[in-house]
């Protein structure tokens, strides 16, 4: 079963993939992953298409803007 903690680390490593340089333990689970990270478009796709593969929950085109910060990210992918 994935946990919001499992969950939350498959996004952290999912992210240190994408952005190495960022530091993961200060984001703002609560705030824009895209402009606390500066992800552009392609980058946020990469970090939604590695999750989709590693927790094997999809996430459609129409639903990217629901899952924009750490939290809402994890609660739609405990729901999936």
């Amino acid at each position: 079963m994935n946990t919001p903690e499992t969950l939350r680390q498959a996004v952290a490593g999912a992210l240190r993939g994408i952005a190495p340089e960022a530091d993961i333990e200060r984001i703002n689970p609560e705030a824009s992953l895209r402009e606390q990270l500066d992800l552009d478009s392609f980058d946020f796709l990469k970090l939604l298409i590695t999750l989709q593969e590693t927790v094997g929950v999809d996430i459609p085109e129409a639903d990217y803007g629901r899952v924009d910060s750490l939290d809402l990210l994890v609660a739609y992918l405990q729901r999936g």
